[in-house]
């Protein structure tokens, strides 16, 4: 029998005469997560289940329960259910195939813009369904967010969500800052209560990522990125990667904004994005990808929905799979790796920061893009290629398997092993 020795669960195990435990996927300091069967409806799904009694894992635990009752979308992966065994609470989840955005741009690099713009567009439509049911999702980074081997976006890892009705502020009791330095915005950086908003900043340092190959700000240490949030502005896209479309650069920049009234909301960005990954540019050219396995993943969210979301979706992407299991194994698969607070979530590069243009006003002040932040303008003549994009390391982004809630566990792939 497989067994984690710390859970004290293996496979064998029945939780709750219903789910039985199969394969382990993945384990870290927090817990482990496994393959099971839910015999009552028959389907295969994710249990994640914690070591030992730490508070504030539960806390986190929980949080994912209950931000998940009150979300039903395709971007936002489901929790099903959540119990405890033995003493050992365990989370049930939706199990993925597909791997998180962070090891997709540890393989691949830079996207092209306009993949870059619907994988951006997904996000921005799970944010929107959340932020419609009051949940801001305060951890928004490429760990946290999974593509399936059809190309479609599942957010995951609410497990420091709150609330848009709650009190709580943006500093723990500790004086630390909840989330991950190098997507954080700047009025979370200065100590206010996140925001929808927030979210939307966090969306577009991904983005900026996808397109350029590091977040828009880096430093020697988390401290450094905080101030660079709420001090600087970022080089444009089209400084870093000149085959960027204007219109989808200025469209980041936006995001970027400052001033969090200047952003858009999710919603806006859902829609802008999508139209302009509809747009009709002249067609770019497919990057070589490895032969490629199934590898699955679980991840959190959604506990039998509430509420079932009708909203608009966003248009899903051709199939591509995930890279093969000897690429993923360079990259290397984390669980439960991440704390929350931000000094430990913050992976700084090799000390070479991102060339920053001072900011033109005060802090708050908005970036001067000036984009219609719902109608989308056309792309810039010419087609945007693969080709010139430069490389570089992540820079701030935290861990490439994904964090504590949330990160790509690989499965064992057909005639092969991890």
């Amino acid at each position: 029998m497989v067994e984690c020795c710390r859970c004290g669960v293996g496979a064998l195990v029945l939780l709750e005469d219903r789910y039985q435990l199969e394969e382990p996927l993945g384990r870290g300091a927090m817990g482990e997560v496994w393959r099971a069967a839910d015999h009552v409806l028959n389907r295969t799904v994710a249990v994640k289940v914690l070591h030992g009694d730490d508070a504030a894992a539960l806390e986190r635990f929980r949080m994912e329960a209950q931000t998940a009752g009150r979300l039903s979308h395709p971007n936002v992966v489901g929790v099903y259910d959540f119990g405890s065994h033995d003493g050992r609470p365990y989370l049930v989840m939706e199990l993925v195939d597909g791997w998180n955005l962070s090891q997709e741009r540890s393989v691949y690099g830079v996207l092209a813009p306009r993949e870059a713009a619907g994988i951006a567009a997904q996000m921005a439509a799970g944010l929107a369904a959340a932020h419609r049911h009051g949940v801001i999702h305060r951890d928004v980074k490429p760990a946290n967010v999974m593509l399936t081997i059809d190309r479609d976006v599942k957010l995951t890892d609410f497990g420091i969500a709150r609330f848009a009705d709650a009190a709580a502020g943006a500093l723990t009791a500790t004086g630390k800052i909840v989330g991950s330095a190098a997507y954080l915005a700047p009025e979370r950086a200065m100590g206010h209560s996140a925001q929808p908003a927030s979210d939307v900043y966090s969306l577009g340092c991904v983005l900026y990522e996808l397109l350029t190959g590091h977040p828009p700000f880096r430093g020697t240490n988390s401290l450094a990125v905080v101030q660079q949030h709420v001090e600087a502005q970022p080089a444009p896209p089209t400084q870093l990667r000149p085959d960027i479309p204007p219109a989808l650069a200025d469209y980041v920049m936006c995001l970027l904004s400052k001033d969090a009234d200047g952003r858009p909301t999710a919603d806006q960005a859902a829609a802008w994005l999508e139209a302009w990954h509809q747009s009709p540019d002249p067609a770019e050219p497919e990057q070589d990808r490895p032969e490629a396995v199934t590898l699955t993943a679980a991840l959190p969210i959604a506990a039998e929905p509430e509420v079932a979301d009708t909203s608009p979706r966003v248009q899903r992407r051709g199939r591509r799979k995930p890279p093969s299991k000897a690429v993923l194994g360079a990259v290397g698969v984390a669980l439960f790796a991440g704390a929350v607070a931000l000094g430990a979530t913050w992976n700084g590069d090799s000390g070479r920061d991102t060339p920053t243009a001072p900011a033109s006003s005060a802090p708050g002040a908005a970036p001067s893009a000036s984009v219609d932040r719902t109608s989308p303008t056309g792309p810039s003549a010419g087609a945007p290629s693969d080709t010139a994009a430069p490389q570089d390391d992540q820079g701030g982004n935290d861990d490439h398997g994904g964090d504590g809630h949330g990160g790509g566990h690989g499965r064992k792939g057909k005639g092969s092993d991890d």
